[in-house]
């Protein structure tokens, strides 16, 4: 469903817009990215907790959030909704922790054997959901699942190196990959690569010889070893998560979670303050003076490692043309944005990666803010007149308003935008499947990796859902970036990210605009929560006190 957005809204923001250009002219710019912190260490206990001080009870944890996952089957979707569920049912081998060092998770030790083999050691005692025993036998089911062509996970790409997954014995594996790469470790830590039952994998299999899509048994049934599992979901509304009794190690310190959907921002902000929710995320950078003076709640901010971007379908016209990509890119006012919009709660970008990610450099330049230059490049190009256009985005406040000022600014120069906005499902399917103009959305890169920042938004073979849906093709960039994750040198590896970062400041595929601050809002009674760098909420010390 599209809607247009009414001219109130825009009227308004027009004037909040003109204050924002009066108010930023003169302030520096000002730090920010998407998350980033310490771990808080919250006690076990449970309590009682009144109405009054919000939340629903000391066993109850409720999130209010944007969006409702679009899948559970951890290989079949790639968006930060359905990763929020899926890390609480799913393991890993290994994992991140906020510093973003490999820590032992469902594997307890683990050795590059040779340029080209890892071994793993696995934890034992550990059962599934199911009563299945976790075991090598469960993880090469996994691996080769998420390998598998027929399956067509948009993950796929994060182990498209691995060539073997060997079971060496009950508790040792063994993966083969056909050229060195480093980054193994990184990727096994994303939650794309959690374990799934051998048992439901099974049952996958049998529905798809049924006709099935890949992924139907799954979604109803996602059976992981994580200290949580699936109790419920009422697609569109909420999806809860009951403590799994025979979790392997320290149990929960609540009973269930209830992701609950609620996307209108000020609705969220008010369930926090009224006590229907533990926790709201987003919160938008204009409702956080609101969350900091609530006498049940605080703001908790993390740096994140994240892109937020608005990008161009470049195989339809005009967009196919590097100059009026690099006029776009040039006529958009990145610093309105931060300190207009997000109050100072973002970094701008320069390029597709921040300097927290490995690969990031210093020595590439962004293209520059210049109006005038843009309406030049727009007429060697051919359009001197401008043209008009249709910029999508989902049903979020702040990326909507992000939209309307790009649409100010553009109209200087000539380009009449469309505003559409598309709800969440719709909007990553039609943009996979390249029906867009434009389009505002993120990426993180949750590996710490630029390999993971760059590959799977620009090499060719990505095009559509696995993430590149600006369909961008520049066979330099795709020999570069298989070359970067090859190479076994990390010093070589930055120089090869360092002239991919030129080359996609120049062809300017999207506009890379800012690293956003992680923004939520927690009851004070709620103890130990914490978001990872990567975005996903960390439960696993949640506990509400009286």
């Amino acid at each position: 469903m599209k809607l247009s957005l009414n001219i109130f809204r825009t009227f308004f923001i027009a004037v909040l817009f003109s204050l924002a250009l009066t108010a930023c002219a003169s302030e520096p710019d000002q730090g920010g990215g998407d998350s980033g912190s310490g771990e808080d260490t919250g006690s076990s206990e449970e309590s009682g907790q009144s109405a009054e001080s919000g939340g629903s009870s000391s066993d109850d944890l409720v999130i209010a959030t944007a969006s409702d996952a679009t899948g559970l089957d951890p290989h079949g979707s790639n968006d930060v909704p359905s990763s929020n569920v899926q890390t609480n049912i799913f393991e890993t081998l290994v994992t991140q922790d906020e510093n973003m060092e490999i820590q032992p998770n469902l594997a307890t030790e683990w050795e590059q054997t040779s340029g080209t083999s890892w071994e793993f050691t696995l934890r034992e005692g550990v059962t599934f959901h199911d009563g299945t025993e976790f075991n090598a036998e469960a993880v090469k089911a996994t691996f080769d699942r998420i390998r598998d062509e027929e399956i067509g996970s948009p993950r796929a790409f994060l182990y498209e190196m691995v060539t073997e997954v060997n079971v060496i014995d009950d508790y040792t594996v063994e993966f083969v990959t056909e050229y060195p790469f480093s980054p193994l470790p990184s990727h096994l830590a994303h939650n794309g690569g959690g374990i799934i039952s051998p048992k439901a994998i099974e049952e996958d299999y049998a529905m798809m010889e049924e006709g099935e899509e890949p992924g139907t048994y799954l979604d109803e049934n996602p059976i992981g070893t994580g200290m949580f599992k699936l109790q419920e979901w009422d697609t569109g509304n909420e999806l809860v998560l009951e403590k799994n009794e025979d979790y392997w190690g320290e149990a929960a310190g609540i009973n269930t979670v209830t992701f609950q959907v609620t996307p209108e921002d000020l609705t969220r902000v008010g369930e926090l303050e009224t006590g229907a929710a533990d926790i709201i995320f987003p919160v938008s950078p204009s409702d956080t003076s609101r969350v900091e003076n609530m006498q049940n709640a605080s703001m908790y901010t993390q740096e994140s490692l994240s892109l937020e971007y608005i990008s161009f379908n470049t195989e339809k016209e005009p967009f196919d043309d590097k100059r009026v990509r690099q006029a776009i890119s040039m006529a958009v006012n990145k610093e309105d944005i931060v300190q207009g919009i997000l109050n100072g709660a973002a970094t701008e970008a320069v390029a597709p990666i921040g300097e927290q990610i490995f690969g990031f450099s210093d020595d590439v330049e962004g293209l520059p803010y210049d109006p005038e230059q843009a309406k030049e490049l727009l007429a060697e190009a051919g359009y001197e007149d401008g043209f008009s256009t249709t910029l999508w985005t989902n049903d979020d406040r702040e990326r909507q308003d992000i939209a309307e000022v790009v649409q100010q600014q553009l109209q200087e120069i000539g380009v009449e935008v469309e505003i559409e906005v598309l709800e969440w499902g719709a909007y990553l399917d039609s943009t996979a499947q390249g029906e867009h103009d434009m389009f505002i959305l993120g990426w993180s890169t949750v590996t710490g990796d630029a390999d993971y920042g760059l590959y799977p938004l620009f090499h060719s073979d990505n095009k559509g859902e696995a993430g590149n849906r600006a369909f961008y093709k520049n066979e330099e960039v795709d020999t570069l970036l298989e070359q970067a994750r090859r190479e076994g040198d990390q010093e070589e590896r930055k120089a090869l990210y360092e002239d991919v970062m030129e080359i996609l400041v120049e062809d300017a595929p999207m506009i890379y605009s800012h690293h956003d601050d992680y923004l939520a809002g927690v009851n004070d009674n709620v103890e130990g929560f914490w978001m990872h760098p990567n975005g996903l909420y960390q439960l696993q010390d949640v506990s509400i006190s009286e």
